[in-house]
């Protein structure tokens, strides 16, 4: 990770970490970038969610890319997948999604991909950080080089046609429900749903540039799970911020989780003789009880870094089909070259449809560990991580826990956060081992107060 991108883009609050100045240089240096490299206009689409500040940042943006060239196509609000989609499909230098994805609305990111649809390389982010320090400098476009903007909603209205395209099976007299989080699924999951005949019923579909994220989505999805049990609905689907992650409720009201999905269609691939390589990629957060389950019925894995990214990293590399975490991030490597929450909505119909089951007797199999997952704030990642009394306290309960369990502590990739987990036969042990490394970290002081 460089100092400004993380591995989801670069993030924080809008106007404090990450401000109207930042994303006008970078639309200045993609613009320049390009232009130069191909020694043609350059083309750059570009995406947002609903938050507030998104739209300021659409306008730094496109303000950076016209003053150095490029000409800047605007999908509006739209989900990061779909940004991806139109990047690799209709001939873009790379593609742009303004989003905080689940975070609150007074933060946001600027996510960048390459023609590929692809999260942009590491080599590329770092000539972009070293602008942004002023390392570099770059010329304004004149006359008839000063770039436009070009209106293209239709690229958003692409994408909804080719995920109602991927669906093999009518959804009429289905009963889903959808929580679009406030945020870029508040339009499109719903067309994309109706139009191939389900019975609709849409939650948290009213944003307002402040609501997204809040109390909804993804991250709180016992509302999704009232109204699913409420409304006697066949199954729900909870989206966060930018829709790149999925998470699902079962007809019964419990959660299907990233790795529940994970299993379930990985099966559903086997059986079909389309799990290449007989793999599924997984982060090292997901549970016991999904390779438990994975070996029952003959499935390998692998396991990557936490992020999506590392995810799709290895797929690629490797030639494997299906990838994901447990938060809901799931790939299709046939389909799409990032996480998309309503690409995995669609699958997992699918497997209901042709199995002729319902959403709880697909997700059963996976019986999951107790896991205790804590956040705390530090001063900094690196020095609480490599502190050698916090390594001894890990190293200490994960002797204790043995075969039985695991303990992970692990940086975030976007905040400044360390993330302590431990799985166990109980939770009264999780919570004991991950208080007692969190207590350490305390004590050497690396703790934000």
């Amino acid at each position: 990770m460089g100092k400004y991108f993380g591995t989801d883009g670069f993030r924080g609050e809008a106007n404090k970490e990450l401000t109207f100045e930042h994303a006008v240089q970078i639309g200045r240096f993609l613009g320049w970038y390009y232009g130069k490299r191909l020694n043609k206009k350059a083309k750059v689409v570009i995406g947002k969610d609903t938050r507030r500040s998104s739209y300021m940042f659409e306008y730094a943006l496109c303000t950076g890319l016209t003053a150095s060239g490029a000409d800047a196509y605007i999908m509006h609000v739209t989900t990061t997948p779909s940004v991806s989609y139109i990047a690799r499909t209709d001939d873009f230098d790379c593609g742009i999604m303004i989003s905080a994805s689940h975070n609150p609305y007074y933060d946001n990111g600027i996510k960048i991909v390459n023609s590929n649809g692809e999260k942009m390389d590491e080599e590329t982010l770092l000539r972009i950080e070293e602008y942004l320090d002023g390392g570099v400098e770059i010329p304004m476009a004149e006359r008839d080089e000063i770039g436009c903007t070009v209106d293209y909603a239709a690229g958003r209205n692409r994408y909804i046609g080719y995920l109602i395209g991927l669906s093999k099976y009518s959804f009429k007299n289905i009963k889903v429900g959808i929580d679009a989080a406030n945020g870029s699924a508040w339009q499109i999951a719903k067309s994309v749903f109706d139009a191939i005949g389900a019975k609709t019923y849409v939650i948290n579909a009213e944003p307002d540039g402040l609501n997204i994220n809040r109390d909804c989505g993804s991250t709180h999805i016992e509302h999704l799970q009232k109204f699913v049990v409420e409304n006697d609905l066949n199954v729900g689907f909870a989206y966060d911020g930018d829709a790149d992650r999925c998470l699902c409720v079962d007809e019964k009201g419990n959660v299907v989780t990233g790795d529940h999905i994970l299993y379930i269609y990985g099966l559903y691939m086997k059986e079909r003789g389309k799990l290449l390589n007989n793999k599924i990629v997984t982060t090292v957060m997901s549970n016991f009880g999904l390779y438990k389950a994975l070996d029952a019925v003959g499935i390998e894995y692998e396991k990557t870094k936490v992020g999506d990214k590392y995810v799709y990293e290895n797929m690629v590399k490797n030639g494997h089909r299906i990838g994901g975490e447990q938060s809901g991030h799931i790939i299709f490597s046939k389909y799409a070259t990032t996480g998309d929450g309503i690409l995995t909505s669609l699958k997992l119909m699918e497997v209901m449809l042709a199995k002729k089951k319902p959403m709880s007797e697909l997700a059963a199999p996976v019986k999951f560990y107790p896991q205790v997952l804590k956040n705390v704030k530090v001063k900094s990642k690196p020095d609480a991580q490599n502190d050698p009394d916090v390594q001894a306290a890990v190293q200490t309960a994960a002797k204790a826990l043995g075969n039985d369990g695991r303990i992970l502590v692990r940086e975030s990739g976007t905040e400044p956060v360390i993330r302590v987990m431990v799985e166990a036969g109980s939770d009264k042990l999780c919570e004991k081992y991950v208080d007692d490394v969190i207590e350490v970290i305390r004590g050497k002081g690396h703790l934000i107060d």
